[in-house]
C-alpha cells in the first residue's frame, strides 16, 4: 500500500531559493545552451533530443482519435490540490483545497519533455535567449498564443504571473522565485526574467514552465481568493461541469491555439477528463467495479491481491496489469516533525522506527508486494550502498573544512537492519528501549516520561482509514515500550490544513522526484528556508547548513557525474540524520482499466500522465457498451 504521490515534476512541485548567496553557481551547460542565441529548448547538461520545429514528441499520438470521457481518480497532485475533496478552483495559492489537474488548463513559457531526464522546450514562447552573464532569460512569445476568450497572451501577462506568484503564490511557486529579481516586458511579445546571480544552475528549467495567468482577468479579482469561479486560462483543457467536493470535468478546447505545436501535437485526446472524489478508497474501488470509473491505479496491496475477482474482470472487460515505474527516484517516508522538541534527538526517532516491523507487515498485510526503502531517492543511481567512492570522499573532504559532518559519513551507507519478521522482534525492541533510556526517557507506570514529567506522545496523522490497518500494529508495539502512540484520522481538508501548517507529530509523504533532481525541489523538502514556510514540503522542519551546502553542490553541477556525486553524498547525510523514516516501495504501477483504451508503448521513461497519453478505442468502447 502506498499513499499516492506528490510529483517533483518540473512544472509544479518545485521550490528553490534559500541557498546561500555566497555559493558560486554556474549556468546551464554553456556549450549546448549558448548565450546570445535564440534557443528552442534547454537541458541541464545540454543534450536535447528534439530539433527545432520538431513535429511532436515520440510518445505522442497524432494519429489517435479525439473523443470520449476519461474518468479516473488521480494518484498524484500538486500545490494545494486534494484528491478527496475540493472547495476552490484556484490551485496556485495556499488557501483552500483545489481539484487535481487544474494544471491542464494552463500553459507555461516552456513545456516539459517526458522522454528526456531534464529537458524543456519552448511552448508559449517561440524562443529563449540567455544573456552573457547567464542571469537574464529573454522570451519571445508566439503571436498565435491565445487565452480561452480569444485574447492574445502578452508579455504583460507573463510579468504579472511571475511577480504575483513571487509575492503571493503557493510556496511551491513562491519559494523558487526568491532568486528572481524582476520580470520586464520589452514589448507585447518580449519578456525578460532577471535573476540575482545566486540561482542554481538549473533554476530556469523549473521556473520557465510555471503557469502563466491572465493579468486582465485578475485586474478585477483578488488573486489570493478561494473561489469556485474558473480562472481564465490558455491550456488544452478548461473547467466544465463540477460539483464542489463531488466531481469535476475538464473539457478539451477544440480550437486550442497550440494544437499543431510539437509540444502539444498528439496529446490530450480525451474530449472530457472527469475526476470523482471519494473520502475512502473502498468507495472508489466499488465505483470502478461498476464502470463509473474506467481507469484506476491501485495503491492498496490487499485489494490488489484479493479483490480483483469481480465479474467484469473475469469476463475480460477489465484489464489488470503491471506497468514499469518511471526511471526516476521516488520517496515514501514518514516525516517526524522536529519542530516538536521531543523528536529532535535522533535516538528517539531511531527507537520509533525500530518499532515498525516492515518484514512482518510486508508478509501479513502487503502480500509481499513491497521492498523496504532505505533511501529517499529509491530506485535511482543516487541511492547509495557500501562506503563512499573516491569522488564522494573528495566532496566529503571539501565539506569537512567548513561543516560538521556525521561521524559515520565515511562508513557504509546506513541501512536499518531487517527484523526477524515475527512482528515482535525482541532484539529491535531492546534496542529501542536502550535508545530511549539514553535519550533521557524513563518508564513511569507504563508510560515513558522525560525529566520534566512529559510523556513521549507520538500521533500519526492520516486521512484515509486504509492506513489504520498498517499503522495500528506499529502503534501497539510503541505503546508496549511506553510511547504514548496513536493514529489520528482526519477529514481531507483538515489533513491538508494541518500538514500545510506543520501541525502534526508524524505524517507520511510520497514524492516522485524528476530523473535529474534539482536543487529547487530538494530545497522544498530538505532546505532550511522551506522549513520556515508554511505549505512547503519540508514537513520535518529540517534546517541544517550541511544539507543546504549539499543542495548547493547539486545545483552547481556542470556534468551529470558531478550531479550524481553530490546527490549520493546528500543521500548518505539524509540517511544518517533520519529526520525522515523511509517506508517501502514498488517497482511497478498496479493498474486496472476497462478495456476501451488505446495507448502507445513503450510509455515515456520519465513521466506517465495517462490522461494526456491514452485515447478511446472506438471499437473496444462499443463492445463494452461505452461508446
Amino acid at each position: 500500500m502506498t499513499g499516492g504521490m506528490r510529483f517533483d515534476r518540473r512544472r509544479f512541485l518545485i521550490l528553490s531559493g534559500g541557498i546561500a548567496a555566497s555559493a558560486a553557481f554556474p549556468a546551464l551547460s554553456r556549450a549546448e545552451n549558448p548565450s546570445g542565441v535564440e534557443l528552442h529548448g534547454l537541458s541541464a547538461f545540454g543534450d536535447l533530443k528534439y530539433p527545432r520545429d520538431f513535429s511532436h514528441f515520440d510518445y505522442a499520438s497524432p494519429e489517435a482519435p479525439v473523443g470520449g470521457t476519461f474518468n479516473f481518480q488521480p494518484g498524484y497532485w500538486y500545490y494545494n490540490q486534494n484528491v478527496q475533496t475540493f472547495n476552490t478552483l484556484n490551485s496556485f495559492v495556499r488557501r483552500g483545497d483545489a481539484p487535481p489537474r487544474m494544471e491542464l488548463c494552463f500553459d507555461g513559457l516552456m513545456a516539459d519533455c517526458w522522454d528526456e531526464p531534464d529537458a524543456i522546450y519552448c511552448h508559449l514562447a517561440e524562443s529563449v535567449t540567455i544573456s552573457d552573464d547567464r542571469n537574464r532569460f529573454t522570451f519571445t512569445l508566439r503571436p498565435e498564443a491565445r487565452w480561452h476568450d480569444g485574447m492574445q497572451v502578452t508579455a504583460d501577462d507573463v510579468v504579472f504571473s511571475y511577480m504575483t506568484l513571487k509575492e503571493q503564490g503557493h510556496p511551491e511557486l513562491l519559494l523558487p522565485l526568491g532568486v528572481l529579481t524582476d520580470a520586464t516586458a520589452d514589448d507585447d511579445r518580449t519578456v525578460t526574467l532577471h535573476f540575482d546571480g545566486t540561482q542554481s544552475a538549473q533554476a530556469i528549467l523549473e521556473i520557465a514552465a510555471f503557469p502563466i495567468l491572465s493579468k486582465t482577468w485578475f485586474d478585477t479579482r483578488d488573486f489570493t481568493a478561494s473561489t469556485l469561479e474558473p480562472l481564465l486560462a490558455s491550456g488544452p483543457y478548461k473547467v466544465g461541469r463540477f460539483s464542489a467536493g463531488s466531481y469535476i470535468e475538464y473539457e478539451r478546447v477544440p480550437d486550442y491555439w497550440a494544437n499543431d505545436l510539437g509540444t502539444a501535437r498528439g496529446l490530450d485526446r480525451f474530449e472530457t477528463i472527469r475526476i470523482e472524489f471519494y473520502q475512502e478508497r473502498q468507495a472508489a474501488f466499488e465505483a470502478f467495479k461498476k464502470g463509473a470509473i474506467t481507469w484506476r491505479e491501485e495503491f492498496t496491496s490487499i485489494i490488489w491481491a484479493t479483490d480483483y475477482d469481480f465479474p467484469a474482470l473475469t469476463e475480460g472487460k477489465v484489464v489488470k496489469r503491471l506497468f514499469d515505474r518511471e526511471k526516476r527516484p521516488s520517496m515514501q517516508a514518514t516525516a517526524v516533525n522536529l519542530r516538536r522538541a521531543r523528536f529532535r534527538d535522533r535516538r528517539v526517532r531511531d527507537a520509533i522506527s525500530l518499532c515498525f516491523d516492515f518484514e512482518w507487515t510486508n508478509k501479513n498485510l502487503f502480500y509481499d508486494a513491497y521492498e523496504k526503502s532505505h533511501s529517499l531517492f529509491n530506485g535511482s543511481p543516487y541511492e547509495t550502498s557500501g562506503p563512499p567512492d573516491d569522488d564522494e570522499l573528495a566532496l566529503i573532504d571539501k565539506l569537512s573544512d567548513e561543516y560538521e559532518l556525521p561521524e559515520e559519513i565515511r562508513e557504509d551507507a546506513w541501512r536499518e537492519p531487517a527484523s526477524d519478521g515475527s512482528g515482535r522482534d525482541r532484539s529491535r525492541l531492546r534496542g529501542a528501549i536502550g535508545l530511549l533510556t539514553e535519550a533521557g526517557w524513563k518508564n513511569d507506570g507504563g508510560l515513558l516520561r522525560n525529566a520534566a514529567g512529559e510523556t513521549l506522545d507520538f500521533e500519526i496523522l492520516i486521512r484515509s482509514s486504509s492506513f489504520e490497518r498498517i499503522f495500528n500494529p506499529w502503534v501497539e508495539t510503541m505503546r508496549g515500550i511506553g510511547i504514548n502512540a496513536s493514529v489520528r484520522l482526519v477529514d481531507p481538508a483538515q489533513y491538508q490544513a494541518r500538514t500545510a501548517g506543520f501541525d502534526f507529530d508524524a505524517a507520511v509523504s510520497a514524492i516522485g522526484w524528476t530523473a535529474t533532481p534539482v536543487s529547487s525541489s530538494l530545497e522544498n523538502v530538505f532546505g532550511s528556508r522551506a522549513a520556515k514556510e508554511e505549505g512547503s514540503r519540508n514537513w520535518t522542519g529540517t534546517a541544517d547548513p550541511l544539507i543546504d551546502a549539499l543542495i548547493a553542490e547539486v545545483g552547481a553541477a556542470e556534468t551529470r557525474e558531478q550531479h550524481r556525486i553530490a546527490m549520493r553524498v546528500l543521500d548518505r547525510v539524509l540517511r544518517l540524520k533520519r529526520d525522515w523514516i523511509p517506508n517501502w516501495s514498488s517497482a511497478n504501477h498496479r493498474v486496472a482499466y476497462w478495456d476501451m483504451f488505446g495507448f502507445k508503448e513503450p510509455k515515456p521513461d520519465y513521466f506517465w500522465p495517462v490522461e494526456r497519453l491514452w485515447w478511446i478505442d472506438g471499437a473496444k468502447a462499443e463492445a463494452l457498451g461505452k461508446a
